[in-house]
């Protein structure tokens, strides 16, 4: 659990909400928020999403400090000391519902919802968003490599080329969840139970006399678990002749070499080399091991190339999200209490995609009971009752209404789950292998065709028309108040 304060871990203009709505009398009023993503991150037909275990971290640990308070007080905008008083004795007291890590998620649906009063709903929101966007989008990249190595060994490489330390620790876990098998991180390792794996450098190499002194001595060492760095000076006619003669070396004591590294080059043609001359020595068992700025692209490509790699070591492609930095998730008012009566609220904006759904809202998977596979998501207010009864749902496209479908013979999965109930956390979180387990279940339960990394099919995710129709309504509502308005 963190031990060290995240209340100033926001941005100032909650902070500011915040202290708006101390001075007018509204801190207290409830309402309700949900975190979303518009759009699905590098062209995949689905997401991962994670973050929730630093979610529940960071709100069971929600305090502002005295040093928080005291930097407060010195801002320009000269916060009242009773408000500041306030913040002293602040503790989140509201509700947190959330998808669970490693579930398959979907493009305009509640990924976590937070009800609370809105002075606490809206501390939270940056932070939140914060865990959620950056861990959401390296399990999505991860999920993307884990299908082009297609059961091979993944090592996450990335830390040297993270954004800071948190990004590289964190980053390492979300790739964990999505099926990587260990990371080079240490603190990953340490902190949540990864395995590690290393090799090592080129400059392990340069410190000595030669090559194969290098290698004989790296192999002395660690004798049960080594992985030599062939191409340091000439991978086919210096690095694995070298890395065979240490490998018999270890032969000759009962031990045995675990595998070469290829990190430049023409690494298909290198790896189809270097495997028959191991072979050639009769060191099938030893591995190769492939780094060098590799992505699922890469690897598809490699493999298309019948490149002859076991393991794959990803870094900076991954830890960066290279092809596309950021996921974008949004955090949204859909419900606010109004003298005493909660009262849904939606966002119109000119771009039609930043159209806020309105009203607390559940997200349901459809699952066909014929076939076991997911049909689509529904999203209905927390009232409605059709999907937990199991009667007959419509499925209509909320954009194009004329794509619509019945279903009778289904389960309804709800994908929300309860993590906090009056600032009090009932969510036991499960362990790292158990949120593998959950993610490789989910992505059983689609269709190959929603799950490719090119040009994927588009998964349904639908709205009931209870709340299609409340959300035309407060639309049609509004247009009508605006051409009222320029009229008089």
């Amino acid at each position: 659990m963190e031990t060290f304060g995240m209340a100033l871990h926001t941005d100032k203009y909650q902070i500011n909400m915040m202290y708006a709505h101390w001075m007018n009398g509204t801190a207290k009023h409830k309402a309700v928020f949900e975190a979303y993503f518009r759009t699905l991150p590098f062209g995949n037909g689905y997401a991962v999403f994670a973050g929730l275990e630093r979610i529940v971290d960071y709100v069971s640990n929600l305090r502002f400090h005295e040093d928080d308070l005291r930097y407060l007080s010195e801002q320009e905008e000269n916060y009242d000391p009773r408000f500041l008083d306030e913040l002293r004795t602040f503790r989140f007291s509201g509700n947190i519902h959330s998808m669970r890590e490693g579930a398959l998620v979907f493009p305009n649906e509640p990924l976590v919802r937070v009800e609370g009063s809105i002075f606490e709903a809206q501390l939270v929101e940056t932070a939140l968003l914060n865990f959620m966007n950056f861990q959401t989008l390296i399990a999505t990249k991860a999920a993307r490599i884990k299908q082009a190595a297609d059961g091979d060994m993944l090592l996450e490489f990335g830390t040297r080329r993270a954004q800071e330390a948190d990004a590289a620790v964190w980053g390492a876990r979300a790739a964990y969840v999505s099926g990587f098998h260990a990371t080079s991180n240490m603190m990953a390792g340490k902190r949540f139970g990864i395995p590690t794996k290393g090799t090592h450098a080129h400059s392990w190499v340069q410190s000595f006399t030669s090559e194969q002194e290098a290698f004989d001595k790296y192999a002395e060492v660690l004798p049960d678990g080594s992985t030599l760095l062939v191409d340091t000076f000439d991978t086919l006619r210096s690095g694995v002749p070298h890395a065979i003669r240490t490998a018999k070396k270890l032969e000759e004591r009962g031990k045995r070499l675990n595998s070469i590294r290829l990190d430049s080059g023409d690494l298909a043609y290198l790896s189809i080399e270097a495997r028959k001359m191991l072979d050639e020595a009769g060191l099938d068992y030893v591995k190769i091991v492939a780094s060098n700025d590799l992505d699922e692209n890469t690897i598809t490509e490699l493999k298309t190339q019948d490149a002859r790699i076991d393991v794959w070591g990803v870094g900076t492609q991954l830890i960066t999200a290279h092809d596309q930095p950021s996921l974008g998730g949004v955090y949204k008012l859909v419900e606010r209490e109004v003298d005493g009566t909660m009262q849904p609220t939606i966002k119109i904006s000119a771009n039609p995609e930043k159209v806020t759904t309105p009203g607390k809202k559940d997200v349901y998977r459809i699952i066909d009971r014929s076939t076991g596979k997911a049909v689509a998501d529904y999203i209905c207010f927390t009232d409605e009752d059709e999907p937990r009864q199991g009667k007959q749902l419509k499925l209509f496209n909320p954009l194009h209404t004329y794509i619509r479908r019945h279903i009778k013979d289904y389960d309804a999965q709800a994908m929300l789950v309860p993590v906090f109930e009056e600032g009090r956390l009932v969510y036991k979180l499960p362990s790292l292998d158990e949120i593998r387990e959950y993610h490789v279940s989910q992505l059983k339960q689609f269709w190959p065709q929603y799950l490719r990394k090119l040009n994927p099919e588009i998964y349904r995710v639908n709205i009931s028309e209870k709340a299609w129709k409340l959300k035309q309504g407060l639309i049609d509502r509004y247009m009508e108040e605006m051409e009222f308005s320029e009229e008089s």
